[in-house]
């Protein structure tokens, strides 16, 4: 189970490695495929908005890659459960505040994972 555990950490830092890319380096192009709901004349804009998000996405991803180094099991759980509550609370804003989809995206895959954390 330990092994499934860390290959969902991995997948969701890897969605937040992707989402500080195209927030980061592609808001104008890859954003507005992602964003389709979102004004094209506003992308300009908030560029540097964006790229801002991204880096808080970036540091989540930080952190959940940082929890896969912990060789303590019960530090390593710790600092996983953090980072991934983060992605969970976010995920929920941005459902809330954004686009449905990024509940799908980033809320049940942390919460799926961190039942599982807290299970095994």
């Amino acid at each position: 189970m330990q092994i499934l555990i860390s290959i969902l950490i991995g997948f969701i830092a890897l969605i937040h490695v992707y989402i500080l890319w195209f927030e980061m380096f592609a808001w104008e192009t890859k954003g507005r495929k992602v964003f389709k709901s979102f004004p094209k004349e506003l992308f300009a804009p908030t560029k540097s908005m964006a790229a801002n998000q991204g880096l808080y996405n970036g540091f989540l991803a930080a952190g959940l890659i940082w929890s896969l180094l912990i060789t303590d099991d019960i530090w390593q759980s710790y600092v996983a459960l953090f980072f991934l509550a983060c992605v969970a609370i976010a995920g929920i804003y941005g459902a809330l505040t954004v686009e449905r989809k990024i509940l799908f995206v980033q809320t049940i895959p942390a919460a799926i994972t961190i039942l599982l954390i807290l299970i095994f």
